[in-house]
């Protein structure tokens, strides 16, 4: 807050010239306004014992406003009013502005005057200020009595008195402003004054304040938000209330970038785990008795159906918030891993330790192929084609081998659906080698079949229409 400041005069008891400070835009040649002093002096007075201080040099308590030992008078002037006040230099002193206004290099020419002055010379000094005056005020009562903790009661209290305090350079009282402000919870209004506040006043002393607001690294959301990913997909107690806010703030984040590069890296290692579990029980690469191999199955198998629910939930938020083509590009390059699923289905060790395996990881390629078939995920059709010949065989094997004949009956028609609709978007020749391996969706018979029976109808008009042309 810069202001122009010029220290005019010192004098004795015969003649005084007022010392000008002009700032916040208003001239320095104000007429001289002489307040009623007597009155404000019991106005002063009024204040009690506390505004008071300890002249170290004469061991006696001094007052705020007191003119029988003041040596300075500073004429405060305001918009519509004006304050003259009795001060003392020693205590001005606190203040760097005062300090340096009041030391004997500013004094110039008048020290020979001064000293020919048989009784102490008063120095009269003027500030011009828009600030309250009852901050203002405040502000110089503190020089005397120290007494922070009553003055600085709330946040805007502390706003208040802060820039009054950076103007005189009062650093004992900024210090505790600034401590006050970092130490308390903030609105988000409060927050907004303090950073308009402390980039007007550019102090040098608001690191920890900062802090607060600034993190100290670029990928400081990507880091919360990935760790809150985690938090929800690895808290087994209030699981679903845990992912339902997780959720909520993934969202409401205003960049769907951030989103997408957390995602993306959170359904990567969520996938690799449910892969690497099933590989593992898939080709066990362990040495043992016949059932500690068991149980390490047993253990991989239900890694695997945990880590796919968590892939499930990944799904459904990454569909939702439209970032989920990186996830359909590595679902449909799983050969290897669809291929250990067909194996790990055949056995009976999944009926009777997670027989829910088959339904979370169809239900993610259900969730999946279906953003592809409304057009929500775009992509190739090699990659369509990919989707279809690499799960196809696994859903196949699923219904085969499942618990009961209804045994997520509905999730297998419903991903029967969808990829003969996927095989509808694909060239002549690459459906025809799809469709054969769909024969097995006609067990449920032909009343139950129309859509198979549709897909067959349309690849025969579509290469009948080609051979007749």
């Amino acid at each position: 807050m810069a202001r122009k400041r010029q220290r005019v005069s010192s004098s004795g008891s015969d003649s005084s010239r007022v010392g000008q400070i002009t700032g916040n835009g208003f001239p320095a040649n104000r007429e001289d306004c002489a307040g009623d002093e007597q009155q404000h002096q019991e106005q002063l007075q009024e204040q009690g014992s506390r505004d008071v201080k300890v002249d170290p040099d004469k061991a006696r308590i001094i007052s705020f406003g007191e003119e029988s030992s003041a040596d300075v008078v500073v004429h405060l002037i305001g918009d519509e009013e004006e304050n003259v006040l009795h001060l003392h230099s020693q205590v001005l002193a606190k203040s760097r502005y005062f300090a340096a206004l009041l030391s004997e290099r500013w004094k110039g020419d008048d020290q020979a005057s001064m000293a020919a002055e048989q009784e102490p010379p008063k120095t009269h000094l003027r500030i011009d200020t828009t600030s309250p005056m009852p901050v203002y005020l405040g502000i110089l009562r503190l020089f005397y009595t120290e007494n922070f903790s009553e003055a600085i009661v709330d946040v805007q209290s502390a706003l208040a008195l802060l820039p009054v305090a950076a103007e005189l350079l009062y650093d004992d009282c900024m210090a505790r402003c600034l401590k006050f402000l970092e130490a308390v919870p903030w609105s988000r209004e409060e927050e907004q004054q303090i950073l308009q506040l402390l980039n007007y006043l550019q102090l040098e002393e608001t690191p920890e304040i900062i802090a607060r607001v600034i993190p100290g690294s670029d990928s400081a959301v990507e880091t919360m938000l990935s760790e809150l990913v985690y938090a929800a997909t690895h808290n087994h107690q209030n699981a679903a209330s845990v992912k339902l806010f997780v959720g909520k703030i993934l969202d409401s984040h205003k960049s769907r970038e951030t989103v997408r590069l957390v995602l993306d890296n959170a359904f990567k290692n969520g996938l690799k785990t449910v892969k690497d579990s099933v590989e593992e029980y898939s080709s066990p690469n362990v040495r043992g008795r016949h059932d500690e191999i068991e149980a390490m199955q047993r253990q991989n198998l239900h890694t695997a159906v945990v880590s796919g629910r968590h892939l499930l939930w990944l799904v459904e938020r990454m569909i939702e918030l439209k970032v989920a083509e990186n996830a359909v590009l590595e679902w449909s390059e799983q050969s290897s891993f669809t291929a250990n699923l067909k194996r790990a289905f055949m056995d009976d060790v999944w009926r009777n330790n997670v027989p829910g395996l088959p339904a979370v990881l169809l239900r993610c390629t259900s969730r999946l192929a279906q953003a592809m078939v409304t057009g929500s995920i775009l992509v190739s059709r090699e990659v369509r084609k990919k989707m279809v010949r690499d799960w196809l065989p696994v859903l196949i094997t699923s219904k085969e081998n499942a618990v009961s004949a209804n045994c997520n009956k509905q999730l297998h028609q419903n991903l029967e659906e969808v990829f003969l609709k996927l095989i509808s978007t694909l060239p002549v020749g690459d459906a025809q080698e799809l469709l054969q391996q769909c024969l097995s969706f006609a067990s449920r018979g032909l009343d139950e079949s129309s859509n198979l029976a549709m897909a067959f109808a349309t690849w025969f008009r579509r290469a009948g229409a080609s051979e007749n042309s």
